[in-house]
């Protein structure tokens, strides 16, 4: 399947894998590469080194093209905007905030910028300053989210801009691409079903949790602080909601998040730890490789759309 996504990527499938923080790292992101798809390095907060050492060790396991997220809050982002330059990255996704800072020198260097957005504003802007394309993100996604769903975004955003879109948020298997195609989208960006994969280090039960989750099990924490996070219904998400209705500050709220995606993703703590996993997860039945998910998602995508 051949889209502008495909050319700009140089990658066989339209599908980019999310950069998620602690779970996106060099195994998960080569793995998607070598399968033909587009994996990224999620820098998250880490050290500027750490992500170099990342990017490295990728570099290792597959000679693909594969980018890096940049979560632009993070005070070392103008660290690892350089080293993405440095390491000769091929494409940057960001989030959290606003790119146009980095955009000459990542433009100068070849680097292709595809910043996060969760409107039609952010899109425009984004295009305006030299965005190579956006990922339109709905708030069926996991982790941090926006206020439109992605049904929604997405036709709006297709309809504002010029340049590639790529559709995200509640995609999980072929008929999610498809229904992007529908949109207007040319590229998808898939978390979730990637958190599954045979090569992702995310902990069992972490895994075990999102095979075994039902469609209603995804609830939102932050939502009176204007933070917004998806994730799995567990003992931390019911005692945070239950602090937000009754007022508690939001400095104490946040003293209970800290270091709970870690606790999680990595010590398996999946009462007590944040287990962020978009509203797709009840859609996420089995363990697959990267390889093994990329085909037949699609294989079912193509035959639905015919090509």
């Amino acid at each position: 399947m051949k889209t502008r996504v495909t050319e700009l990527l140089q990658i066989e499938y339209p599908i980019i894998q999310g950069g998620m923080a602690w779970v996106a790292e060099h195994h998960l992101a080569a793995a998607v590469s070598e399968a033909g798809g587009f994996g990224l390095i999620g820098a998250a907060s880490a050290p500027p080194e750490i992500v170099r050492e990342e990017i490295r060790k990728a570099k290792e396991l597959t000679d693909k093209p594969f980018g890096v997220n940049i979560m632009l809050l993070n005070p070392n982002a103008d660290e690892v905007a350089k080293i993405v330059v440095e390491e000769g990255i091929q494409a940057v996704t960001t989030g959290a905030g606003n790119p146009e800072k980095y955009m000459s020198m990542w433009k100068e260097a070849g680097v292709k910028v595809i910043p996060v957005v969760a409107s039609v504003a952010m899109a425009k802007r984004m295009e305006r300053y030299g965005a190579d394309a956006v990922v339109a993100e709905g708030m069926e996604a996991g982790g941090h989210i926006g206020n439109q769903t992605t049904m929604a975004l997405i036709p709006q955003i297709v309809d504002a801009v010029n340049i590639p879109v790529i559709a995200a948020g509640g995609i999980g298997d072929g008929r999610g691409i498809a229904a992007s195609f529908m949109l207007g989208a040319e590229g998808v960006q898939m978390g979730t079903r990637f958190v599954v994969a045979d090569e992702s280090i995310v902990h069992e039960n972490y895994k075990n949790r999102i095979v075994k989750a039902k469609d209603i099990d995804s609830v939102v924490t932050g939502q009176s602080t204007g933070h917004p996070v998806r994730c799995l219904r567990n003992q931390m998400t019911k005692e945070y909601i239950k602090k937000e209705q009754e007022g508690v500050p939001f400095e104490e709220l946040e003293r209970m998040t800290l270091g709970s995606l870690r606790k999680a993703v990595m010590d398996g703590d999946i009462l007590n730890g944040t287990v962020m996993a978009g509203q797709i997860a009840g859609l996420v039945s089995k363990r697959q490789s990267c390889k093994e998910i990329l085909q037949e998602i699609m294989g079912e995508a193509e035959k639905l759309l015919h090509c």
